[in-house]
Order: structure tokens, then C-alpha cells, then sequence
């Protein structure tokens, strides 16, 4: 498992601007299953994500 935000397993480094309430509202960078940089797609009403290898992520 990666963090969405820097790409980094949780063990790795310090992960505190990971966890700013402002990155509570960004989209995720990178996949939380491989940690590929995912395309990002920013609208008026939400977000999409996409994995190359593990497809279309939404907000839940």
C-alpha cells in the first residue's frame, strides 16, 4: 500500500503533509496499489483519477 498523495509506502518517511486537512481535499496523485502516477481529471463538480494498470478511481 502507497500514499495517495506522495507515492510513498507508509513506512518511508514522514507523511505529515500527507495528512494536512488541505490534502483531505485534493485528489489522489498516486495509485494506493502500485504508487504509478495516476492521470487526474479536476471538474466544477468532483474528480476522476485514473491507474494505468488499475483503472478509474472516483470519490466515494
Amino acid at each position: 500500500m502507497f500514499c495517495v498523495h506522495c507515492g510513498k509506502p507508509p513506512s518511508e518517511g514522514s507523511h505529515t503533509p500527507c495528512a494536512s486537512p488541505r490534502a483531505a481535499l485534493e485528489p489522489p496523485r498516486f495509485c494506493s496499489a502500485c504508487a504509478r502516477r495516476m492521470v487526474v481529471q479536476v471538474t466544477p463538480v468532483g474528480w476522476t483519477a485514473r491507474c494505468s494498470r488499475h483503472g478509474e478511481i472516483t470519490p466515494a
